[in-house]
């Protein structure tokens, strides 16, 4: 008797164990250092997961350590300094990086002088004669877009082959094996999953990538960008 009480008792702390083995094995903990192309250490660079930003950052030192699951393909590192740059894992548990002009998604001269058209990024800007696919652009300075009840309303109207999907905008019916392939979406620079609480008033310009304009943003950029600029900025 005493022999079947002592199994009920082991049993359940032998599965429970075995569970939290298993959970913990699925991930991996991928650890590195992040150089740019002069070798100095690239300070609080995000680190990126198949394309999706993490809450994880560079140190002082340009290192970085984040845990992933064992069937992710991809980290990645975007800064906003240095540009994005990314590598496959391919079973690595160390990965470094290094920017150079080759690695960073950026057109190599991208000095802009007076007299010449140019369209904001979110980075920088970008000659408009260097962008091998066009951009469309909405001057928010326009009274006439103050009519508009959000920012969602101005994009749709104002740029033709941009519908809103429960997964995001989609430009030009941009999809991959998957399906469709919503555009990254940009205020000032930072990255944002929506546009809400933003009013069109407060809009300096909106900027619409597609194609290989938008490759700047590396992965992140497949389906477009949308680069919003807000007038707060020049404040």
């Amino acid at each position: 008797m005493r022999i079947k009480i002592f199994l009920l008792i082991l049993l359940p702390l032998l599965f429970t164990g075995s569970i939290t083995a298993q959970k913990s094995s699925n991930k991996i903990t991928i650890t590195g250092t992040v150089l740019d192309r002069n070798e100095n250490p690239v300070v609080s660079a995000m680190i990126m997961v198949d394309g999706v930003k993490t809450s994880s950052m560079t140190d002082s030192k340009g290192a970085y350590k984040i845990k992933v699951k064992r069937n992710t393909v991809k980290i990645g590192i975007l800064s906003l300094i240095s540009g994005f740059i990314e590598e496959s894992i391919e079973g690595r548990t160390e990965i470094n990086f290094k920017f150079s002009t080759s690695a960073v998604n950026q057109p190599p001269d991208q000095t802009v002088v007076k007299g010449e058209e140019a369209v904001n990024t979110g980075y920088n800007y970008v000659k408009k004669k260097d962008m091998t696919s066009p951009g469309n652009r909405i001057d928010g300075t326009d009274r006439k877009y103050a009519s508009y009840s959000s920012v969602s309303e101005m994009i749709i109207r104002e740029n033709s082959g941009i519908k809103y999907t429960g997964s995001g905008y989609i430009i030009q019916d941009s999809k991959d094996f998957f399906g469709s392939v919503p555009a990254l979406l940009v205020v000032d620079g930072v990255y944002v999953d929506n546009f809400d609480g933003i009013s069109p008033s407060s809009v300096e310009s909106i900027t619409v990538l597609k194609g290989s304009s938008a490759s700047i943003y590396g992965s992140r950029g497949y389906g477009g960008a949308i680069v919003l600029k807000t007038k707060i900025e020049n404040k």
